[in-house]
């Protein structure tokens, strides 16, 4: 069983350690049972391709490889600074009629601002 994961698609994030230190970018995919994701302009990798209709001389593709998702922090949509993430029941239920969960940024709660990322 995976572990739930503080990070989605679509998120901002900061790299906060690594090659990529302090690089902002948005979540493209996320990874749950290999706990990895790919963000947008971090950790590129070179892949090298054979020859074939699309690059008849073979061709050296930059592209996005997944980082650990514990080397990064995602961005409060409020204060624009890395934060932490929680969670709590909402105040509207969802389509089912059922209350459910919300991820809120705890650096803007501080604040005293309850900002839902979701």
């Amino acid at each position: 069983m995976s572990v739930k994961l503080r990070i989605k698609k679509g998120d901002t994030v900061k790299v906060i350690a690594g090659d990529d230190r302090n690089v902002k970018g948005k979540v493209l995919e996320v990874f749950p049972k290999e706990n990895k994701a790919i963000v947008e302009g971090v950790n590129i990798v070179i892949k090298h391709t054979k020859p074939n209709a699309k690059n008849p001389q073979g061709a050296r593709l930059e592209q996005e490889a997944p980082i650990n998702i514990s080397n990064l922090q995602v961005i409060c949509p409020e204060t624009g600074k890395p934060t932490k993430t929680g969670r709590m029941k909402s105040e509207k239920p969802g389509k089912d009629g059922k209350t459910r969960l919300v991820r809120y940024s705890k650096q803007a709660k501080k604040l005293g601002i309850i900002k839902v990322i979701d």
